[in-house]
């Protein structure tokens, strides 16, 4: 009885030594899955089958000619200068570089499929067999071959070609620069014949009211026998003064010769002479501010008509003021894509960067054991 009582004391212990043993096991199993095979692939891959990429690298900025208020320190430079960084119009840039229509350029027989698709390993380039379409290509194109950053502060975009050759990636990095500073020339163009286009159309338009107006006054002139009825007006005025001199001195002598000499023979011809001066001065007067073809009437009608040409005038005038500036803005370019660094080409190849690609992957293997670590223990704790 002591016997097998001492017997099955001794049971549990190892029993709990089993336990541990299988926990340890079961651990190391973990580590190797999520630490070990993972680094062990990592050193395999970067160490021995990853090919070198050579990387080019240029800079440049989009300048305008305008001055604008800068904020920043380059900025005051570049306006120093007689240029202002234009941010906004890098962006089109950014995103030509980027776009199909750049690489469908680049891409001219076949030279970006074959470049990517002939080297490299069979990991990182350029797979034909799997999927050979120019949609994959363009995938594979912004997401291994090209890179733009632009710098908000400064306005320096900064572009990086990857490659499997170091003649490619300058090769490649030289011409979306080129294919970049047409697409400004470009924009310049469009802008500049927009430009004068529309102020050519203003030009023509004002040219167009002021031969309107200028024809309705001549019609108007004609139609009225009218000139200038502000001149005119004057003229016949100066003869009313003038007739009425005239009749207040044949007046004047009627009144000596009647108080004088009543019967004189000249009083009846100063009487005719008198009636004759009222008339005039009626009939002078009445031209300037009588009815409906007086000269104050048709005064009117012809100071709108001569306002309107004089407008018409001064529109055309100022229209091809402004045709003449567009003219002068148009023959000097509005944008400038100017090369801070030109592509190099990389003597020694950068990436992958081997060691801390294997040190990330080990980090990150350690960090999923530790967690699982933690979870299989919370579980096994939860069940006993």
């Amino acid at each position: 009885m002591e016997t097998v009582s001492s017997n099955n004391e001794a049971l549990p212990p190892s029993g709990k030594k089993k336990g541990l043993v299988e926990r340890i096991k079961g651990v190391n199993r973990i580590f190797a899955l999520t630490v070990v095979v993972p680094t062990t692939i990592a050193i395999v891959y970067f160490g021995l089958i990853a090919s070198d990429i050579y990387v080019s690298e240029s800079r440049f900025v989009v300048r305008s000619a305008q001055r604008q208020s800068q904020t920043s320190v380059v900025g005051a430079l570049l306006q120093g200068t007689g240029f202002s960084r234009a941010q906004d119009d890098t962006y089109p840039v950014i995103d030509y570089i980027q776009s199909r229509d750049a690489l469908r350029e680049l891409n001219q027989k076949d030279y970006i499929a074959d470049a990517y698709g002939n080297h490299g390993d069979l990991l990182s380039h350029f797979s034909r067999t799997v999927d050979g379409s120019f949609e994959a290509l363009w995938k594979y194109y912004g997401k291994h071959i090209v890179t733009v950053d632009l710098d908000s502060t400064s306005a320096i975009a900064t572009l990086q070609i990857r490659s499997y050759t170091a003649d490619d990636s300058a090769k490649i990095n030289e011409k979306l620069l080129e294919m970049s500073e047409r697409l400004v020339n470009r924009m310049n163009a469009r802008a500049a014949a927009d430009t004068v286009q529309f102020a050519q159309s203003q030009v023509d338009m004002a040219a167009t009211q002021a031969k309107d107006a200028a024809a309705a006054l001549a019609t108007y002139r004609d139609s009225y026998t009218v000139f200038d009825p502000d001149k005119q007006s004057a003229l016949q005025l100066q003869q009313v003064t003038a007739l009425q001199t005239q009749l207040f001195a044949a007046q004047t002598q009627l009144i000596q010769l009647q108080s004088i000499a009543p019967q004189n023979p000249q009083i009846p011809v100063l009487k005719t002479s008198i009636a004759t001066l009222e008339k005039q001065i009626e009939g002078a007067t009445g031209g300037v501010t009588g009815g409906k073809n007086s000269l104050s009437n048709k005064a009117a009608a012809y100071a709108r008509l001569q306002l309107d040409s004089q407008f018409a005038d001064k529109q055309l005038a100022s229209a091809m003021a402004a045709l003449e500036s567009s003219r002068a803005e148009a023959q000097r370019k509005q944008l400038y894509l100017e090369r801070l660094v030109q592509p190099n080409t990389p003597d020694v190849a950068i990436e992958p960067k081997r060691l801390k690609s294997i040190f990330e992957v080990f980090a990150l293997g350690m960090i999923v054991w530790g967690v699982l670590s933690l979870l299989l223990a919370g579980v096994r704790e939860h069940h006993d």
